[in-house]
């Protein structure tokens, strides 16, 4: 009969591993995955894109037009 091999006694370590929080944005995305197609998606990004530009387009329509008056009321 053989005996059984010793076992050490040795301390493990404790790891922890941190896992990123992921943002609201990462959230929203996740669900909205989940809840609709492809399709709905893409739209409502493309929808979404078409709103950011036109309040750039805008923003850049007012300093165009300051821009103006500044140069037309500086005229003697």
């Amino acid at each position: 009969m053989q005996a059984a091999p010793a076992r050490a006694t040795a301390v493990r370590a404790t790891t922890v591993r941190a896992t990123a929080i992921p943002s609201f944005t990462t959230a929203l995305r996740a669900v909205e995955s989940l809840l609709m197609s492809g399709g709905q998606r893409t739209a409502r990004r493309n929808a979404w894109n078409s709103v950011l530009e036109d309040r750039r387009r805008a923003k850049d329509r007012i300093e165009t037009e300051r821009a103006l008056r500044q140069s037309v009321a500086g005229r003697p």
